[in-house]
């Protein structure tokens, strides 16, 4: 594509942009190929927990983001070659969302994801990462946990076997401590809202909103039945919601879920993120 060309893609999707009902994604190589603002990868229809995190966390920072399309996983029936063999050249791994900011290098993991939108975010918008060092700490440490490997959301995907859970290390042995390994973040959490409550604070840290809110709000709909005004139903996400729903029966995940864990994620995403999240695809 000329260069002509994709600037006049760019345009019309930025214009799309403000249209958050009918959402326009772009491609991969056009992403890549943009050298102004900031793109982020994602399936349409699908709340992929990860990309989802990044918007919502975009959303508070005041970042205003195209959205590209991220390959699925597999292989293509058609030509037979690996359908993320592209991105994995663009940023050496396939996992959602590739961040791209300017035409600076990509970013894929969320505590570079973070900083990136703590530095190029609104001068007006909350902090996410806490000034004083102390609840600094806490909040990474907490989000580690809930993102980073062996955390909550890493035990969830090993709970069943599958193309995306076997990506993460499943075996019989980790799939059964999994369960446990989630309640266990879960009832952190809790405890932790439950002492803020009690200092007169709604939030996981200090007395203000800080990434580990906008995580734990967006990550913890893989253990609950989120409502439609939070998370829309579309033909892509339909079983993804049921799983997660069936998450919150699971014996050792329903003993720890309590009304906290709800009215925190709900006030967090209704009050800080996009709700009810615009994710494109077919809605029903």
């Amino acid at each position: 594509m000329n260069v002509g060309s994709l600037k006049h893609k760019i345009e019309t999707v930025r214009k799309a942009v403000n249209d958050q009902s009918t959402p326009t994604f772009i491609s991969l190589d056009d992403a890549a190929a943009m050298t102004e603002g900031t793109r982020v990868t994602f399936i349409p229809g699908l709340q992929a927990l990860y990309s989802e995190a990044l918007k919502n966390v975009c959303f508070v920072k005041g970042i205003s983001f195209i959205r590209a399309l991220h390959p699925p996983m597999g292989i293509d029936k058609e030509t037979g070659e690996d359908r993320q063999a592209r991105l994995f050249e663009l940023t050496s791994q396939t996992s959602l969302p590739t961040m791209f900011h300017d035409d600076e290098r990509p970013r894929n993991v969320w505590i570079e994801q973070l900083a990136l939108a703590e530095r190029v975010g609104s001068p007006s918008a909350p902090a996410l990462i806490p000034d004083d060092v102390a609840q600094r700490v806490e909040m990474f440490g907490l989000c580690a946990v809930i993102l980073g490997e062996d955390g909550m959301v890493w035990n969830m995907r090993i709970m069943n076997d599958g193309p995306l859970s076997r990506k993460y290390g499943y075996n019989e042995t980790a799939s059964a401590a999994a369960p446990a390994k989630v309640a266990e973040v879960i009832a952190l959490i809790d405890a932790r809202l439950k002492t803020q409550a009690e200092n007169c604070s709604a939030y996981l840290v200090g007395d203000a909103v800080s990434a580990a809110d906008i995580y734990w709000a967006t990550m913890s709909m893989c253990v609950t039945a989120t409502p439609p005004d939070i998370m829309p139903v579309t033909t892509q996400n339909q079983g993804m919601l049921k799983f997660f729903a069936s998450n919150a029966k699971v014996p050792a995940i329903a003993e720890v879920l309590t009304p906290r864990i709800e009215e925190h994620q709900h006030y967090i995403l209704k009050t800080y993120c996009e709700t009810p999240a615009v994710l494109g695809g077919d809605p029903l």
